[in-house]
């Protein structure tokens, strides 16, 4: 048999919708380009060797200093535009935070980060899709 290419095929991320109980989510300012400086939700690239769920759990606290517990799997993104690097599939899920005695600070790729009302979401410019991720996650 002869060798072919190997297959060009999207990357994979994760984004974690992580909802507080006082009807807010946790946003990041990107730190980095794409979108540097607007903001988005905690996430990133799956790891070789780790699920998709490890990776939300791993990335949330990567970005935000919190542990997080996944609630439940709200969606999957496939549209090859919808990350000006290339084409990645992110599968976005709704998270809570494991506990409320964390204390919540930017780290890696954010440069900061704000706990914004749901409510604001429908009015504010996101990163990537991921106003339609919440959105979408929320049922509106």
């Amino acid at each position: 048999m002869k060798n072919l290419p190997k297959p060009i095929t999207p990357l994979l991320t994760v984004d974690a919708i992580i909802r507080i109980p006082e009807k807010k989510i946790i946003l990041i300012k990107r730190k980095n380009p794409p979108f540097q400086g607007q903001y988005a939700l905690p996430g990133g690239f799956v790891d070789v060797g780790e699920t998709t769920e490890e990776a939300c759990i791993r990335e949330a606290f990567e970005e935000t200093n919190i542990h997080v517990k996944i609630i439940k799997l709200t969606g999957v993104y496939s549209d090859p535009k919808r990350d000006p690097r290339g084409h990645t599939v992110t599968i976005s899920y709704l998270c809570e935070p494991l506990t409320m005695n964390e204390k919540l600070m930017a780290k890696t790729d954010a440069m900061d980060l704000e706990l914004v009302p749901i409510k604001n979401i429908e009015s504010m410019e996101l990163a990537f899709d991921h106003k339609k991720i919440i959105l979408d996650s929320l049922g509106k």
